[in-house]
């Protein structure tokens, strides 16, 4: 088993950045793959990124893609999520998952684990 603790979530203005971290424990955080997903109220679930156990493929969400960045350091047992030029609409929840495939859709099929989540809020 693993958990996920997410961090670094805020109140930011538009064009404004954030950077979200995923600390994991339990098991050896190297053995799975990471995804980020989104939720905002009243919307469905959203993939946002996804990155590989040794951090040599990444897989970026149309929407955010130029400006989110998805990143590992696993001597830290950490997930990043680099999240820059912020619009109003990526105010949501952001949750990191692990699994052990490296999924990509909506649904977060792949992901056993998920953190708790945390807030991000774009707003003037």
């Amino acid at each position: 088993q693993v958990q996920l603790v997410e961090s670094g979530g805020g109140l930011v203005r538009p064009g404004g950045s954030l950077r979200l971290s995923c600390a994991a424990s339990g098991r050896t955080f190297s053995t799975y793959a990471m995804g980020w997903f989104r939720q905002a109220p009243g919307k469905e679930r959203e993939f946002v990124a996804a990155i590989s156990r040794s951090g040599g493929r990444t897989y970026i969400a149309d929407s955010v893609k130029g400006r989110f960045t998805i990143s590992r350091d696993n001597a830290k047992n950490t997930g990043y999520l680099q999240v820059n030029s912020l619009k109003p609409e990526d105010t949501a929840v952001y949750y990191c998952a692990a699994g052990i495939v490296v999924g990509t859709t909506n649904s977060g099929s792949g992901y056993d684990y998920w953190g708790q989540g945390t807030q991000v809020t774009v707003s003037s």
